[in-house]
């Protein structure tokens, strides 16, 4: 058989097949519309705008209408004095929380499913999934009202010898402040999808360790982990996707200029450089520099995770 006709007879049967699907589950079908439009014109049109990294952007003139510049702008970026120092302040704070701040739902997730009173249980997730419905505004103002000079945090170092000044006010301080609050504040709600993994786990496995001697760790080590493997591999791939991406929000709500040295990340200094400064296309530019390395880690990750555990994205 000619190996078009053999193509053409897949097509058919595959869209005979998405037309019973779609007769069968068309409300499913219909709930994922919005979904799709959101995507679509929140995410996928605004990338037209990516050109103005290429341009030197003037709202007067349009995208279409502004001056090609081309790598003009990355060439900027690339040989200025921030480059070295938001990269670094970027990379750091990413590796730490990817160090800190990954386990720590994770380990959450083992030590409530070890709990066995479920009131214990209830009142646990509850608490811990509080401060993530907390807006990110109170979140900073109770930081910095914490590690002022006359905050509590200040207060408690006091007794053990701490000079007294305002934590926020120290360079060195800044990243293990922002790293235990993302713990404090994500921990919780993070730790959600691992519970979920961890109940999916047939329980006779549990029951035939028991019988045949297995202490809690064994069952731990030998049953739960690589029972929920499969999710850390995903998350994990998706954290590594966003692994340049420290969100501007808490950084320009705790950071100011005499913290800039270890606090200024990519996504502040686009700010900065974007809406406070009006530097359109340069902002623009790094920016896109920013998305084209979360890419190229993404994919590098998916593949390793493919190629050790056989869980992958794609």
């Amino acid at each position: 058989m000619p190996l078009e006709r053999t193509r053409g007879i897949r097509t058919a049967s595959g869209t005979r097949r998405f037309v019973r699907d779609f007769k069968l589950n068309k409300y499913l079908y219909l709930m994922m519309v919005p979904v799709l439009a959101y995507y679509a014109i929140f995410h996928y049109a605004p990338m037209y705008g990516a050109l103005i990294a290429f341009k030197e952007y003037s709202p007067m003139k349009g995208i279409m209408g502004s001056e090609w510049v081309g790598f003009q702008h990355f060439q900027d970026f690339f040989s200025s004095y921030y480059f070295w120092r938001i990269l670094k302040n970027t990379v750091v704070i990413s590796c730490f929380s990817l160090i800190f701040e990954f386990p720590a739902p994770i380990i959450l997730a083992l030590l409530i499913n070890e709990v066995r009173s479920k009131m214990f249980k209830r009142v646990a997730q509850t608490i811990t999934y509080m401060p993530y419905f907390i807006s990110m505004v109170v979140i900073c103002g109770i930081i910095t009202d914490f590690t002022n000079a006359d905050g509590i945090i200040n207060r408690f170092f006091m007794l053990f010898g701490y000079d007294g000044q305002a934590m926020l006010q120290k360079p060195e301080l800044f990243r293990p402040i922002y790293i235990l609050s993302e713990i404090w504040q994500r921990v919780g709600w993070e730790s959600i999808i691992y519970i979920a993994a961890l109940m999916a786990i047939d329980q006779e496995q549990y029951e035939a360790a028991r019988m045949d001697g297995a202490s809690r760790w064994k069952q731990i080590f030998h049953i739960t982990l690589p029972g929920i493997m499969p999710t850390i591999a995903i998350m994990l791939i998706l954290r590594m996707g966003n692994l340049l991406n420290v969100g501007f929000e808490k950084i320009i709500l705790l950071y100011n200029p005499v913290t800039y040295e270890t606090a200024d990340v990519i996504s502040s200094f686009v700010y900065r450089k974007g809406l406070l400064e009006f530097g359109w296309s340069y902002s623009s530019a790094v920016g896109l520099f920013n998305s084209v390395i979360n890419l190229m880690l993404l994919i590098t990750a998916n593949y390793v995770s493919r190629r050790v555990n056989e869980s992958s994205l794609w």
